[in-house]
C-alpha cells in the first residue's frame, strides 16, 4: 500500500475488505519496509545489513535489521488493535525463498543463488521464521484464521536462468524445478497454514506451486496465456485470486468491469459459473505502493463489491 502512516492504512484495508483484511505493507518508508528488508525480519539466526544500497548477510545483527524488527512489530501491534476480535480470514505476507536469494547478496559478493546451499540454509531459516510469526498473529487474534502469503515475483526468473550476475555480463545457473518444488513444499509444511502464492510476473510456474502445496494463486490475469495449467489447478480445488484490477491510475475501474474480466477467463477455462463465487477472489494485480492513497482505497472497495457481485448472483 501507498504512504508511510500504518495506522490509517490499517483502517482502510478494515473498511474496505471486511471479509478478508491483511497486514499492509508500507515501502514508502524504505529500507526494513521493502520487501527483501521486511521479509529479513523473519529469517532466524541468519542477519542481514544494508550495504552499498543492498541487503546482504551480515555476522550479527544491526541497525538495519533492528529497524525492519521496530516497523514489523508497530504494524502487528496495529492489526492487534484494530482487529480486536475479529473472527474471520485474515492475510500476511512475506517474501519466498527464491524473491530473497535473489535479492541477498552473500558476505564475499553476489547473490545468495549463487550458493545452493545458502538457498537451503536460507529457505529453513525463512520457513522457521514464518511459523513463529503465523503463531504470533494466530495469538494476537484468537478468532482469525490466518493466511499466508509467499511472494515470489522473481521465481520465473530464478527457474529460467535470467537473474544477472552483478557484472550484468553473465546470469545465475537456473534452479531445477524438482528442487523448487521440494522446497516451497517443505516451507508450506513447516509453516502449516493455508498458503497462498502470488507472482504477478510473467510464465507463472502453476504446476510447480500447486504441486508445492498452494491453498490458492494469486497471479495477474492480464499475463497468464496458457489456461490449461490455471484450469487444471482449479480442477484440483486450488483457490484464485484473480488480479484484475490495475494498480494504479487517475479512476479505479468500476466492480461491474472486473466483474466482467473475470467471467471473461471463467468462461475461457469452461467450469461452470456456480463454482467462480466458492473459488475466486477479485484483487488487484500486484501491490498497490505505487498508487495514490485515493485510487488504492477505490480499487479495494471495486474489488469488494465485484466479490459480492459474483456471490449475490
Amino acid at each position: 500500500m501507498p504512504g508511510t502512516d500504518i495506522a490509517e492504512t490499517q483502517r482502510v484495508v478494515l473498511g474496505e475488505l471486511p471479509d478478508l483484511p491483511h497486514l499492509p505493507e508500507l515501502p514508502d518508508r524504505g529500507a526494513g519496509a521493502d520487501i527483501i528488508g521486511r521479509t529479513s525480519a523473519f529469517l532466524v539466526d541468519m542477519p542481514v545489513e544494508v550495504y552499498t544500497g543492498r541487503w546482504r548477510i551480515a555476522s550479527r545483527p544491526g541497525r538495519d535489521l533492528r529497524r525492519a524488527f521496530d516497523l514489523l512489530d508497530r504494524d502487528l501491534d496495529q492489526l492487534t488493535e484494530q482487529g480486536d476480535g475479529y473472527t474471520g480470514v485474515v492475510k500476511v505476507q512475506a517474501a519466498g525463498p527464491y524473491t530473497m536469494a535473489a535479492g541477498v547478496d552473500l558476505p564475499i559478493g553476489g547473490r545468495l543463488l549463487r550458493d545452493p546451499g545458502a538457498v537451503r540454509d536460507l529457505t529453513a531459516s525463512l520457513a522457521e521464521g514464518l511459523r513463529r510469526y503465523v503463531e504470533d498473529v494466530r495469538r494476537r487474534l484468537p478468532g482469525a484464521t490466518v493466511l499466508l502469503q509467499i511472494d515470489e515475483p522473481s521465481l520465473p526468473t530464478v527457474l529460467a536462468g535470467h537473474v544477472p550476475t552483478e557484472s550484468g555480463f553473465s546470469v545465475y545457473r537456473p534452479v531445477e524445478v524438482t528442487t523448487a518444488t521440494d522446497a516451497l513444499r517443505e516451507l508450506v509444511s513447516r509453516v502449516d497454514a493455508p498458503t497462498v502464492f502470488h507472482c504477478c510476473a510473467p510464465d507463472v510456474p502453476i504446476s510447480l506451486l500447486v504441486a508445492a502445496g498452494a491453498s490458492a494463486l494469486s497471479i495477474d490475469l492480464s499475463l497468464v496465456t496458457a489456461l490449461d495449467p490455471l484450469g487444471e489447478a482449479i480442477d484440483a480445488g486450488v483457490g484464485l485470486l484473480a488480479g484484475v484490477a490495475p494498480t494504479s491510475g487517475t479512476r479505479a475501474p468500476s466492480h461491474k468491469d472486473l466483474v466482467d474480466r473475470v467471467r471473461t477467463v471463467w468462461h475461457h477455462l469452461g467450469f461452470d459459473a456456480r463454482l467462480l463465487p466458492q473459488q475466486v477472489v477479485v484483487t488487484p494485480t500486484c501491490g498497490l505502493a505505487g498508487a495514490s492513497l485515493t485510487y488504492a482505497k477505490d480499487v479495494l472497495a471495486a474489488c469488494r463489491d465485484a466479490g459480492r457481485r459474483l456471490v449475490e448472483e
